[in-house]
């Protein structure tokens, strides 16, 4: 008995000096540099409800993501159609995922055509008329499920490399449900910059000027078929005012973002910031060909439908490198380049929520915790030495105990501690007290009944065992549905909750328990302290 006794005192005592070692980076901050080396360095990092900076939820418009993959299916189909010589009256997307198709010719080869190279489009209701047929095709279901979660899972790594790039320390960005992202953005000084990064689409387009083309008659509404009508933004550098001016262009886009490897700030001969282009190898010959093939025109650099600039081209830019220019300030040109670098985004995204906590606030939120900790782990430690004189002391050395194993594994998993995860550790600590109660209260019935300490202590806890397992067990699920089903605040209240209570448990029962059995193991002991 007394070895077993030994080898669990062993046991415990470990975890208890890893939770401490755990809470040191939280602790202080003067730590050897051969600390991280050997031991873990994550220390608990504080909500935003706490240190201050900003949330937002954002909802990704999956459905927009389909529409754009239907929009290259119907281009691609068109253009495999023009290669086999089959004329096409009408190739338009409707429906967001389909696709109505009119042709003229051997209805054979297009189903061929469909089959081989377009399978995920399936074909409704074909009709004939005349020598013309109809056709409805529409996206396979699969293919649209997966188009969208393609969508969230690219915008999640995205916003992920804008918020790295942006500089912000110890950022949360998470997939919250299905279609939301979940944006935590701590110490942020500048809110507004930092939701144009994120939500910015950033679809970097080249596309030529229809030179030909009437501008004045396209202001009027008249656009040639074919053509867009876009604008670029000119401030005024005295008055500040906007000027749009105003850009008939080819609809059809020659080159997108898609092939940018690198995107820097640099500086022109008059110290101006613009952005500098770097291509993918793909990307410089598709550059090199464009360039190539239409010398002396004009071509277009879009972003987000706006116009930054439109060079003549001189003649066939080789090396692939282009240059972005548009009258930029310093801080402009550095947000243009981080989006271009980390990508477009797949589908647009919406701000769902948003929440800015300023520092103070935060510190004040920091010492109204700690206070309330504070007093009530005051209150439970001396209301339990004076109702239960040395026993109580064993509980108060467990609630200790509670509370460090759960500040420690929220160190070792990284989670944060918010507000509401003040509240849960709070409650912990409740329950913590309750299970205590519960087996003091029934080692005091058994000695009323006239046994002895170790046999009251052996009863006491097999007798108190299912209660607390239950009223434990029970919060414990309602805890895991919080966290499932509840953001933000909720979750952090619910994290801290479970962790909790599973300390509570291990406290409550098992270290208890050891120092109670070491006690009364001694020789002589014939009364209890409770």
């Amino acid at each position: 008995m007394l070895k077993s006794l030994k080898w669990k005192a062993i046991l415990y005592a470990a975890i208890t000096l890893f939770a401490i070692l755990l809470l040191m980076p939280t602790v202080t901050s003067q730590l050897p540099q051969w600390w991280s080396k050997v031991l873990p360095s994550e220390k608990i990092h504080q909500g935003l409800d706490l240190q201050g900076g900003m949330y937002l939820l954002l909802g990704v418009e999956a459905d927009k993501a389909v529409e754009s993959y239907v929009e290259q299916k119907k281009n691609s189909l068109g253009e495999r159609l023009k290669e086999l010589g089959i004329p096409v009256g009408k190739l338009e997307r409707e429906k967001g995922d389909r696709i109505s198709l009119e042709f003229s010719g051997a209805k054979e080869k297009v189903d061929n055509l469909l089959i081989q190279q377009f399978s995920t489009l399936h074909q409704l209701s074909p009709t004939e008329e005349g020598g013309i047929w109809k056709l409805q095709l529409i996206l396979d279901p699969k293919e649209i499920e997966y188009a969208k979660k393609r969508a969230i899972d690219q915008a999640l790594e995205i916003i992920r490399n804008r918020v790295d790039q942006f500089g912000v320390s110890e950022p949360e960005i998470t997939l919250q449900g299905v279609d939301q992202i979940l944006v935590q953005l701590p110490g942020i000084t500048d809110p507004e910059r930092a939701i144009n990064l994120i939500g910015k689409t950033a679809l970097l387009e080249f596309k030529l000027l229809d030179e030909e083309g009437n501008i004045d008659e396209a202001l009027k509404g008249q656009i040639p078929e074919g053509d867009l009508l876009l604008y670029q933004k000119s401030p005024d550098p005295q008055t500040g005012a906007i000027r749009k001016i105003p850009f008939l262009l080819k609809e059809k886009t020659l080159m997108t973002g898609g092939f940018i490897k690198d995107a820097r700030v640099a500086f022109d001969q008059f110290h101006e910031p613009y952005v500098a282009l770097e291509f993918t190898d793909d990307g410089a010959k598709l550059f090199e060909h464009i360039t190539g093939t239409n010398v002396k025109k004009r071509l277009a650099i879009i972003l987000d439908s706006n116009v930054y600039s439109a060079p003549v081209i001189q003649e066939k830019i080789a090396g692939g490198r282009a240059q972005i220019t548009g009258r930029f300030d310093m801080k402009e040109a550095g947000d243009l380049a981080i989006v271009l670098r980390s990508g477009a985004l797949p589908a647009p995204v919406k701000i769902l929520e948003e929440r800015t906590v300023g520092p103070s606030l935060g510190q004040d939120s920091i010492r109204r915790g700690i206070l309330s900790i504070s007093i009530s782990a005051i209150l439970v430690v001396l209301f339990m030495i004076v109702y239960y004189r040395a026993s109580g002391v064993i509980a108060d050395i467990a609630l200790i105990l509670n509370v460090i194993l759960t500040l420690a594994t929220l160190a070792l998993f990284k989670a944060n501690l918010s507000l509401p995860g003040i509240a849960g550790l709070v409650l912990s600590v409740g329950m913590a007290v309750d299970a205590n109660i519960l087996i003091h209260e029934r080692i005091k019935e058994e000695l009323r009944w006239g046994k002895t300490p170790r046999a009251a202590i052996d009863q006491g806890y097999h007798r108190a065992f299912i209660t607390i397992i239950d009223s434990n067990l029970t919060t414990l699920i309602a805890g895991v549905l919080l966290y499932q089903f509840g953001t933000g605040p909720v979750r952090g209240f619910a994290v801290t909750l479970c962790i909790g209570i599973l300390a509570n448990i291990f406290t409550a029962i098992y270290i208890t328990r050891i120092i109670f059995d070491y006690i009364t193991l001694r020789p002589g002991v014939k009364k209890l302290s409770i």
